[in-house]
């Protein structure tokens, strides 16, 4: 019996009612590489789900292996929904997430969950196509892009594979993805096996195969992600290759490539320690000090084009790359606005903040919520990575670190030498665009989309984006009380013709059925019966029936919001302790399959609840 499981059954079921805790079921998974990993695992029909009134939560699909991309097909009244499966991704000590040990069958099993794969489901959740499940639904089709031999036509075997949009939306046409193999922070040191293994790719459902668009995409911290098609060029978010611009011990023990600038940049005098007697410049590789350096545009790319922290772009037949914009961290989630909406049709950017480890660890830096403009001479803007979080300064003392298990340096070193947090850039290369808004550190922002007019109505206003926020993954503190993440945000804009403002909050996260309720403007609120704030941390650590990682939402064709759950993830546990890995050597993220969930929100009218 493990820790885990040994404290749920020592705490009376009145104790943990008393903690607003739901009594465990105990529908428990785990990680099959490492079987003390397990986690607690219900969605039940959402109903610990606070949603605004008027809508309602409902299981779409669930089971699922780390999902990440969906798309849509078809009509409102008969579609297909399609959801990539992105396979390992996350780093884990003790091979927690590796895919290509005898307890998942190898690298090239059909059922490997740590391995990439595209499903198809019908519009009522029914499995067409895609892996065998608990109560055998597509035993006898084949996933879509499975590795199931080094010389298949599908998805890397390491991934993970994460964006996926159809030419014309829920129209159809050719099927295009992004995928790497990153593995776990790219490749192990001084390999260089995993970088710049991202790439676009063609995806042929009819015929199972995944074929390279644009390959030697560049692949270090975060690899190639969502992907989006408007106006004759796919879009993907291109993610940073370090945490926070020097590579360090977190990036493939230091083997890792280099961030890539979008474009001319000098280096600051300011080099950065590992305590290996290693000391790394920005956009460098590790150990590699050039102070004052003069780095140009897309050094030690495979292609011209080719750069990190940035918004690229290229024509839907492949033949070119371009930077659209860049100077971010993790620009994760992107959505073109509509053209009648406040942002004018601009680019509408998520991007995660920095996180506590690494050469150059950071504390309490924002996610953000940014609009990215390709300048008028064709460059792409600049919005300030990595000498500006948000709206200020690195070197502000709010984002001192103070020492953590993923930094290079122990504490009292990091407390010494990392603060303040120094420049890597001499100077910035073109003026700084700010953000729209700033998010809670660590809140993890990602994919949007704009609301249809279906959809709106009561606290969702013309023109509302929703935005799914993936939560901390226990890098640093927790970011508040109660914690926010794992939820998803509404995002309400002034209407056009009026100046730009933006109204964030909560539209659906944990919270005890009976602890649910609506205030007078119909915004979800979770109060207990003292009145207080009793929302709740992500679903296996509350034992509930909600969310854990949400990590994309998407409209279908029926008006209804799709949001994509990654499933369970224990981790270093500095957030909340009960999301801590459990074994001494694993961490510091352990991914447990068939956790995975699609859930469906509906709009039902003005007196709807979330029964």
């Amino acid at each position: 019996m493990n820790a885990f499981l040994m404290w749920n059954r020592a705490v009376p079921v009145a104790a943990l009612l008393a903690l607003g805790l739901a009594a465990p079921a105990f529908a428990d998974r785990n990680n099959p590489n490492c079987p003390v990993e397990t986690v607690f695992y219900d969605p039940g029909n959402g109903q610990d789900i606070a949603v605004p009134r008027g809508f309602k939560v409902s299981v779409f699909a669930k089971d699922l292996n780390f999902p990440t991309g969906i798309a849509f097909v078809g009509t409102k009244n008969d579609f297909q929904v399609l959801v990539i499966e992105s396979g390992k991704g996350l780093p884990a000590g003790n091979n927690c997430n590796n895919n290509d040990t005898p307890a998942v069958g190898g690298s090239f099993s059909a059922t490997n969950p740590f391995t990439p794969d595209l499903t198809v489901f019908d519009k009522n959740g029914r499995c067409l196509q895609g892996r065998p499940d608990f109560d055998g639904r597509c035993a006898a089709t084949p996933a879509v892009g499975k590795p199931t031999s080094p010389k298949s036509a599908s998805f890397q075997v390491d991934g993970p594979a994460i964006g996926l949009a159809f030419e014309r939306g829920a129209a159809g046409g050719r099927l295009f993805g992004t995928d790497s193999n990153q593995g776990a922070r790219g490749a192990a040191a001084g390999q260089g096996g995993g970088n710049n293994t991202s790439r676009v790719t063609r995806i042929d459902v009819a015929a199972n195969r995944v074929d390279t668009l644009i390959g030697g995409l560049p692949t270090g911290d975060h690899p190639t992600e969502l992907l989006i098609v408007h106006d004759g060029f796919l879009y993907w978010s291109q993610g940073s290759a370090t945490n926070a611009g020097v590579t360090g011990h977190d990036n493939g023990n230091g083997g890792n490539q280099h961030d890539i600038a979008c474009q001319d940049i000098q280096l600051s005098n300011n080099v950065f320690s590992s305590g290996d007697g290693h000391f790394t410049s920005g956009f460098s590789n590790h150990g590699v000090a050039r102070p004052l350096a003069l780095v140009r545009a897309f050094e030690d790319a495979t292609a011209r084009g080719m750069c990190t922290g940035a918004i690229l772009r290229a024509p839907l037949n492949g033949s070119f790359v371009e930077p659209f914009s860049w100077g971010y961290r993790n620009p994760f989630g992107l959505r073109f606005a509509p053209a009648d909406h406040v942002l004018q049709g601009g680019l509408f950017v998520t991007e995660n903040g920095e996180d506590e480890r690494g050469a150059r660890p950071t504390n309490n830096a924002p996610d953000r919520l940014q609009l990215a403009r390709q300048n008028r001479d064709g460059s792409p803007d600049f919005h300030g990575w990595p000498d500006r979080f948000g709206f200020l300064d690195t070197t502000q003392a709010i984002f001192d670190p103070v020492g953590g298990p993923g930094d290079d340096l122990p504490p009292p070193a990091v407390i010494a030498q990392d603060r303040p947090v120094r420049h890597v850039l001499d100077h910035f290369p073109q003026t700084v665009t700010a953000p729209l808004a700033i998010e809670p550190t660590d809140v993890a922002v990602v994919g949007p989309d704009f609301a249809p007019a279906t959809f709106t109505g009561g606290a969702v206003k013309n023109g509302a984006a929703l935005v799914a926020r993936e939560g901390d993954f226990g890098f640093s503190a927790a970011n508040g009380h109660p914690v926010v993440g794992h939820d998803v945000e509404l995002v309400n804009f002034s209407q056009p013709g009026k100046a730009l403002e933006l109204n964030l909050s909560r539209f659906a996260f944990n919270c005890l059925r009976a602890n649910q309720t609506t205030d007078a403007q119909g915004n979800a609120r979770c109060v207990d019966r003292a009145g207080n704030d009793a929302s709740l941390d992500q679903a296996f650590v509350a034992q509930i029936h909600g969310i854990n990682r949400p990590l994309q939402v998407q409209f279908g064709p029926d008006g209804a919001l799709y949001l994509v759950d990654f499933g369970a993830v224990r981790d270093f546990g500095q957030s909340n302790p009960r999301s801590r890995f459990i074994g001494p050597l694993d961490g510091p993220l352990v991914q447990i399959p068939k956790t995975g969930v699609i859930w469906k929100i509906e709009r039902v009218g003005n007196a709807g609840d979330n029964d």
